[in-house]
């Protein structure tokens, strides 16, 4: 399952197999560089550090790993959760009025408070953090005429670029200042160990800047971009969206949602990884082979783009069955043992595995369950939500959003 794409120079393949994936992406991984097509165009927002190659990439990953592994978002759940009890409750004026609302803005802002508390304190403002995800939301979508053309030179203008740059530029001028306070107390948050990191190794603002941004996406955008694609899946599903409901009904109850509940909601695990499964936010890994390489008998010329697509593996029917129906039982308990270990990768593998996957695995949760024990949502429209392969996987459509409460709807 090697395919060349006619492309011209340099050569580009798209490889799907689990197999071939495991090969590029952990067995000769440091021979696939992150470079050329999306990488480039998404440096100028994310400079070095974990989303880059190289040196930059693993000085910052020794010093980032650690400050977001499984057991440390642990320690943070409980701020989570009140967090989350707190801006879910912001959504009862429009259950009031019947308004309806912008999934993926109100979400994306719902995320993004819950990102900016964790992982920053108090160091940004609810103000600061509403234009910082607008930002990177523009700069997601006007990248897409440069994920398809990256070896195009910057001094040739093309459409998105102007929004793309103003976007870079509004996140800086929420972020620099942050940095420039400095972290005298050190009050333990996230952000406060990595300037202290960086600072004992005498690098700059621009060093931190860039981890900042870094880890700020890999909390927020994933999370944000799953929790829009969920309405319209559930929408298209309500025997998934039945269950979903008795399961938050029975764990939380009338809330306010814990940390405690975590364990408990086995269902709505399942959903977002079968959501992950046909909507993965990081639909394309491309690579560069550095060296002459081969995949399985197929020869790789050195330059050549590599495409790896959770989005393409994902709906293999060698590895799923019925791959394009929404089945959560895939991810049954038990489930993931009978599986190849790459046929299912929304979150990269090997060495470049995502360092915001334990943020997605408790905020998703956690957001899902405080909506859904408040509030009954309903897609208004009833059209059908397509994606838009930008840097991330997007719905096309807006996806416009009503609530009901959900005691009244039991009534």
């Amino acid at each position: 399952m090697i395919v060349r794409l006619p492309a011209g120079s340099p050569s580009l393949y798209l490889v799907s197999h689990p197999d071939h994936v495991q090969h590029v992406l952990r067995g000769n991984w440091e021979n696939y560089q992150r470079d050329g097509m999306l990488w480039r165009p998404v440096r100028r927002l994310l400079g070095q550090s974990i989303l880059s190659d190289g040196a930059s990439w693993e000085a910052s990953r020794r010093i980032m790993q650690p400050l977001l592994t499984a057991r440390k978002v642990a320690s943070l759940a409980e701020e989570m959760a009140r967090t989350v009890n707190e801006r879910v409750g912001e959504l009862e004026g429009y259950a009031v009025s019947g308004r309806t609302f912008d999934a993926a803005e109100e979400l994306a802002d719902l995320v993004n408070q819950t990102v900016i508390k964790v992982l920053f304190g108090g160091r940004l403002s609810r103000a600061a953090g509403h234009r910082l995800s607008l930002a990177y939301d523009r700069a997601t979508r006007a990248i897409a005429f440069r994920l398809l053309m990256p070896s195009m030179p910057y001094s040739l203008r093309l459409p998105g670029d102007r929004t793309f740059m103003a976007a870079v530029k509004t996140i800086d001028e929420e972020i620099l200042p942050m940095i420039r306070q400095g972290c005298p107390h050190a009050p333990g948050d996230v952000f406060s160990a990595l300037y202290q990191a960086r600072a004992e190794r005498g690098e700059g603002e621009r060093q931190i800047r860039d981890d900042i941004v870094n880890m700020y996406s890999a909390a927020a955008e994933t999370t944000a971009t799953a929790l829009t694609w969920l309405w319209p899946t559930l929408d298209a599903h309500p025997d998934v969206a039945d269950r979903l409901r008795a399961e938050v009904d029975q764990v939380v109850g009338d809330g306010p949602v814990r940390a405690s509940h975590l364990p408990e909601l086995t269902y709505t695990s399942m959903v977002l990884r079968e959501l992950m499964r046909l909507s993965p936010a990081a639909w394309l890994f491309p690579r560069v082979a550095e060296n002459a390489d081969r995949i399985d008998g197929v020869p790789i010329e050195a330059g050549a783009q590599v495409l790896i697509s959770p989005y393409a593996t994902h709906r293999l029917d060698g590895f799923w069955d019925r791959p394009l129906e929404f089945d959560p039982e895939r991810f049954a308990p038990g489930a993931a043992e009978r599986r190849h270990r790459y046929a299912y990768f929304p979150f990269g593998g090997g060495p470049h595995l995502c360092l915001g996957k334990p943020l997605f695995e408790m905020a998703a949760p956690l957001i899902i369950a405080a909506i859904l024990s408040r509030f009954r949502p309903t897609v208004r429209g009833g059209r059908p939500i397509t994606p838009l392969p930008a840097a991330t996987l997007r719905p096309r459509q807006k996806v416009e959003l009503t609530l009901v409460h959900a005691r009244r709807e039991a009534a």
